[in-house]
C-alpha cells in the first residue's frame, strides 16, 4: 500500500483509554474543546509566521494569518479552519495519533490517577492531549491540512473507536480544517448546543478573546426593506452571509493590571500552556524609557512531564510589537528557570531575527536580569506569605532552585534562601486530625489548627535560628528517604542530644551540598562522613580524652576486627556518634555517599574509584561488650571472627546498601546462629 491510498492506523494504547475516558466522561466543562482547538490554530499561525521568518515563500504577500468558525444547523457540524502552517502527512500521524511521544509511562500513571479521581480535566494539555478533548462533544472528527510549502494535502478521520483513517486530499490553501459532527444536545450532561451562534460567541470571548489572531464567526443575517409605516416587505427579504470577528485580540501582556482579574490571567495561561490547572502565581512587568518591553510571566502549579528529559524544548514567547518572533527563546531566562511560562514583547527588537543575534543583543540580558529579580521576587514573597503554595511549588520545582544555586553565583545567595529542607525539627507529613473527645470543642480555633498543622519544611534561616549556641555546623545525612535517615544510625548521638539533623533523599542534593560551602558563617557538615564532635568546647574535650582511653583498652580487639575485614575497611574505631547501634560505616571528608554511588551504578555512570570507608563501632553496646569479653577468653575463637563478618555487613545494611553476596551473608548468619543455640544447649 502507498502512502498515496487510505491507511487505517490503531491509536496507541493511551491514546485509546484517553478516548474512553472522554467520550465516556461526565466532565461538566466540555466547551473548553473550543478552547483548546482555537489554541491550536493560533500556534498553527504563529509558526507559519515564524518559518517566513527564514523562507518568504512559506507566507505570502497577502495572506491573511485567520481562524474562521462556521456552523451547519441540519447537519449539526462545526468547522474550524485556520490559514496556519499546516501537517504533513507524517506530522499528522504523529500530532494527533499518538499521545505523551516521550512521556508515555508519565500519561499512563496520570490517566489511572485521573480515573480514580475523576478529574479530566487535570490532563488536558499536560500530554499534548487538548485536540482529544473535540471527542467530548463529536461523534466523528475529520481534520484536512496542507503544510506550509508542499502541495499535498491529507484528511484524517476518527470516530473515537479507536482507529482512524489517513488519506490524501484536497485544500487550496495553506493550514488545517477541523470538522465536528456535533453529538445530540444533552444538557442533563452540560452538552449545549455548539451550532447555536450564542452559545459559540460566548465561549470564544470567555477562553479566546486575547488570541492575537482574528477569530470570524460565520453569521448568518436576513436583509429586509420596509414600507413608510416600518413593515418588512416580504418579497425584498434576503439572506446575507457576514464573517465576524469575535475576539478583541487586545494581547492582555500590554493591558494595564487594573483591566484585568484573575480569571483573566488564568485563561491566558491554559491559551499559552495547554495546561488545564491555574498557575500558583501571575507576574506582570512594563518598562519603558530608551528601552521598551512587556512582559506577563506565570508559574505553574505543577511541573509538566518532560521537565527534566534532555531533549524537552523549553523558553519563553518572544514577540515584537505582538508579532511572535521566537516560539521558545532559551535565553530569556537562564536554564534553572525553565518551569517559568510566559511572553515577552519588546518593539525595539527586529523581526527578521536569528538567536544568534539575539544572544549578542544587550538588551536581551537586561531583559533577562530583570526577569530572574522579578521571579526570585515572587518566590520570597510567595515562601512569606503563602508557605502552603510555597511548599506546593517546592514539591515540583524545588530541585531547579538547587540546580541554580549549583550553577548560577551571581543569584546563589538569594537561592539559598528559598532552599527548603526536611530535617528531624520538621514532620515528613501533616499527621491526621485526632480524634474528637469531650473537651475538645472547648478548645480555641486557632489552638486547634496548631494542634494539627506541622511543617513540613525548614529553610536555612530557620535551621540557624535554632541552632545551639555552641553549635558551628549545619549537620546533614544523604539517604533513600527521610524514613531511613530517621533510623540511620549517624544520627543517633546528634538527635539524642538535641542536634537538628537535615535529611536529603534527592539525588541532586549531594551535588548541591559539597558547592554550598557555608550559609550565614557555618559551614555545612555530613554526619555521615569524617568525625563528629558534639557540645562545648569543654564537652568535646573530655569526650575525646574518653574515646582516646577506651580505644587504648580494646586496641588489641580493634586490630582484631581490622585484619579480619582488611578487604573492606581502610579503619576501625570507637565512635562518638553510635548510641543503640552496635556499628555504622563513615567516609572520609570528601567522598560520596554510598546512595549517591548507588544511583550512579544504576545509570552506568559509576566512574569514580573505589575507596574502602571506616568501620566505627559502639563500644557501650552489649554486642561489642560480648566480643571483648570472648577476645579476652580465647582471642583464637573461629565464633569471634565470624561475629566481625556480621557486626560489619550490619553496618552495610544499616546505611541502605546493598550486601556484595546476601546469600553467603544469610548461611554464614545461619551458622552463627547455629553455633550460638548448640552452645547455649550444651551449657
Amino acid at each position: 500500500m502507498t502512502d498515496k491510498q487510505p491507511q487505517s492506523f490503531d491509536f496507541k494504547t493511551e491514546a485509546r483509554q484517553l478516548l474512553d475516558l472522554m467520550i465516556n466522561s461526565l466532565y461538566s466543562n466540555k466547551e473548553v474543546f473550543l478552547r483548546e482547538l482555537i489554541s491550536n490554530a493560533s500556534d498553527a499561525l504563529d509558526r507559519r509566521r515564524v518559518e517566513a521568518l527564514t523562507d518568504a515563500s512559506k507566507l505570502p504577500d497577502g495572506t491573511a494569518l485567520e481562524i474562521r468558525i462556521e456552523t451547519e444547523s441540519e447537519g449539526r457540524r462545526l468547522t474550524i479552519a485556520d490559514t496556519g502552517v499546516g501537517m504533513s502527512r507524517e506530522e499528522l500521524i504523529e500530532n494527533l495519533g499518538t499521545i505523551a511521544h516521550s512521556g508515555t509511562r508519565s500519561f499512563s500513571e496520570e490517566l489511572d490517577a485521573v480515573k480514580k479521581e475523576g478529574d479530566l480535566g487535570a490532563l488536558i494539555g499536560r500530554f499534548g492531549v487538548g485536540f482529544y478533548s473535540s471527542f467530548m462533544v463529536a461523534k466523528r472528527v475529520e481534520v484536512v491540512t496542507r503544510r506550509a510549502g508542499t502541495e499535498e494535502a491529507w484528511r484524517f478521520s476518527s470516530a473515537g473507536d479507536g482507529s482512524y483513517e489517513v488519506a490524501p486530499a484536497e485544500r487550496e490553501l495553506v493550514g488545517t480544517t477541523i470538522t465536528l459532527e456535533l453529538r445530540e444536545v444533552d444538557e442533563d450532561n452540560h452538552l449545549p448546543d455548539f451550532c447555536d451562534q450564542w452559545i459559540l460567541r460566548q465561549t470564544i470571548k470567555k477562553y479566546s478573546d486575547f488570541i492575537q489572531h482574528p477569530i470570524l464567526l460565520k453569521t448568518e443575517r436576513e436583509d429586509v426593506e420596509r414600507d413608510e409605516e416600518g413593515n418588512p416587505k416580504e418579497e425584498t427579504r434576503k439572506t446575507r452571509i457576514d464573517w465576524v470577528t469575535v475576539n478583541s485580540m487586545k494581547a492582555i501582556w500590554m493591558r494595564p493590571a487594573s483591566e484585568l482579574d484573575e480569571k483573566a490571567y488564568q485563561e491566558f495561561y491554559r491559551h499559552l500552556t495547554h495546561d488545564w490547572s491555574d498557575p500558583l502565581e501571575s507576574i506582570q512587568l512594563k518598562a519603558e524609557g530608551t528601552f521598551e518591553y512587556y512582559a506577563l510571566l506565570f508559574i505553574p502549579s505543577r511541573p509538566p512531564f518532560d521537565l527534566f528529559y534532555r531533549d524537552a524544548q523549553f523558553g519563553l514567547r518572544l514577540y515584537s510589537n505582538r508579532v511572535m518572533v521566537m516560539e521558545q527563546s532559551k535565553d530569556l531566562l537562564p536554564d534553572w528557570l525553565r518551569f517559568v511560562k510566559g511572553v515577552v514583547d519588546s518593539p525595539d527588537i527586529s523581526l527578521n531575527v536569528s538567536r544568534e543575534i539575539l544572544q549578542q543583543d544587550r538588551r536581551l540580558g537586561a531583559i533577562r536580569k530583570r526577569l530572574v529579580k522579578k521571579v526570585l521576587d515572587s518566590l520570597e514573597k510567595m515562601k512569606t506569605d503563602k508557605p502552603e503554595e510555597y511548599g506546593k511549588f517546592w514539591l515540583g520545582f524545588g530541585r531547579l532552585l538547587k540546580e541554580g544555586a549549583v550553577g548560577d553565583h551571581e543569584q546563589r545567595e538569594r537561592l539559598r534562601k528559598l532552599l527548603w529542607f526536611e530535617s528531624s525539627a520538621t514532620l515528613a507529613a501533616e499527621p491526621p486530625a485526632p480524634e474528637e473527645d469531650e473537651g475538645d470543642d472547648e478548645k480555641p480555633e486557632e489552638e486547634k489548627k496548631e494542634a494539627l498543622v506541622a511543617p513540613r519544611f525548614t529553610s536555612l534561616e530557620d535551621y540557624v535560628s535554632r541552632m545551639k549556641a555552641e553549635q558551628e555546623e549545619i549537620y546533614y545525612i544523604n539517604g533513600e528517604s527521610r524514613a531511613a535517615l530517621e533510623r540511620s544510625p549517624h544520627v543517633e548521638a546528634l538527635l539524642e542530644k538535641g542536634y537538628e539533623v537535615i535529611f536529603l533523599s534527592d539525588p541532586y542534593d549531594e551535588i548541591m551540598m559539597s558547592s554550598l560551602g557555608e550559609f550565614e558563617g557555618k559551614k555545612f557538615k555530613s554526619v555521615g562522613k569524617g568525625e563528629v564532635e558534639l557540645g562545648t568546647a569543654e564537652e568535646k574535650e573530655a569526650a575525646k580524652a574518653k574515646l582516646e582511653q577506651e580505644e587504648k583498652e580494646h586496641a588489641e580487639l580493634l586490630k582484631l576486627i581490622k585484619e579480619k575485614l582488611e578487604a573492606h575497611v581502610s579503619e576501625v574505631r570507637l565512635s562518638a556518634r553510635l548510641t543503640r547501634s552496635p556499628s555504622c560505616l563513615v567516609g572520609e571528608e570528601g567522598d560520596y555517599s554510598p546512595h549517591f554511588r548507588a544511583l550512579l551504578k544504576r545509570m552506568g555512570q559509576d566512574k569514580l574509584p573505589e575507596r574502602k570507608r571506616i568501620l566505627e563501632v559502639n563500644s557501650g553496646h552489649p554486642l561489642f561488650v560480648a566480643m571483648k569479653g570472648r577476645f579476652e577468653t580465647n582471642a583464637g575463637d573461629p565464633l569471634l571472627g565470624r561475629a566481625v563478618e556480621v557486626l560489619y555487613h550490619q553496618a552495610v545494611l544499616a546505611e541502605g546498601s546493598q550486601l556484595a553476596d546476601p546469600v553467603e551473608f544469610a548461611h554464614k548468619l545461619s551458622a552463627l546462629m547455629l553455633d550460638l543455640l548448640s552452645a547455649d544447649a550444651k551449657a
